[in-house]
């Protein structure tokens, strides 16, 4: 049998982006401990949440100080986006229901970039997609939480984060994740808005908290479109190539805190 040099092409794109992962992945576990986390902790976390953006999120809260509550509301804010990337990856790999469930546990960024695009690429080969998405999940899934230990361990042996900044670099990491998504006037106005609130209740409110109370801002940016930041939507609605309204008014299509599911 010959070679598929489509599907060669997949493998090594999976593995390409595994190993960027992993890498990510050390420094996730080395603010887990100067978050206060256990080694076991992290590893765990990772396992089970495995979803970057929402991970740093609950350790920037616990490391700031804040209730368990808080940081589980806020991971789970940041996270729901993969509920959107579900919606999408449902309808292109068709799992059977067995496999629903870990299906939806390796829905994240990177294997919904992959499967989609895959499929967008290739309409005529629905195997493509599933071979990226399940590369991508095996190789991401196996290196982040190997990296993960990794730093975790390292991290641990450091001793007192404060003598490093490390105590500070949670949040520095969340916003980097934060930053390419603020691609549009709009975006970047509601992000804008929301530190503003979270500035203000820093020191009314416990840790974590101000969080939960910035992504309301979102939330209402969603719920209420284009009304809100009318110039900004008219800005973006000129910069349309097809005229269309890209400043939609469904929650997450181009919220900060939710993302887009066509975000990569």
């Amino acid at each position: 049998m010959g070679s598929d040099p489509a599907r060669s092409a997949v493998l090594r794109q999976a593995l390409s982006i595994g190993l960027a992962t992993g890498a990510y992945g050390v420094s996730f576990g080395a603010l887990a401990v100067a978050a206060g986390l256990t080694v076991a902790q992290a590893s765990v976390l990772s396992l089970v949440m495995f979803t970057g953006g929402s991970q740093f999120a609950f350790v920037g809260v616990v490391g700031a100080g804040g209730s368990g509550a808080a940081a589980i509301a806020t991971a789970a804010l940041v996270g729901a986006r993969n509920g959107f990337y579900g919606l999408q990856m449902s309808r292109i790999l068709r799992p059977p229901a067995w496999r629903r469930l870990p299906t939806a546990h390796v829905t994240i960024d990177e294997t919904t970039a992959v499967g989609s695009t895959q499929a967008a690429v290739h309409p005529g080969r629905p195997d493509l997609a599933r071979i990226g998405f399940w590369a991508t999940a095996v190789a991401v899934f196996t290196l982040w939480n190997a990296a993960t230990l990794l730093g975790a361990v390292v991290g641990d042996a450091l001793g007192d984060p404060r003598r490093y900044g490390l105590d500070a670099a949670a949040s520095a990491a969340f916003l980097a994740l934060l930053w390419p998504r603020l691609s549009t006037p709009r975006t970047r106005l509601v992000a804008a808005a929301a530190a503003v609130v979270a500035t203000a209740l820093v020191p009314i409110l416990p840790p974590g908290a101000p969080v939960l109370a910035a992504a309301l801002v979102a939330v209402v940016a969603g719920w209420r479109g284009p009304g809100i930041f009318w110039f900004c939507s008219s800005h973006e609605d000129e910069a349309s190539p097809s005229g269309g309204r890209l400043g939609s008014s469904r929650l997450g299509t181009s919220s900060p805190v939710f993302g887009s599911v066509r975000s990569r």
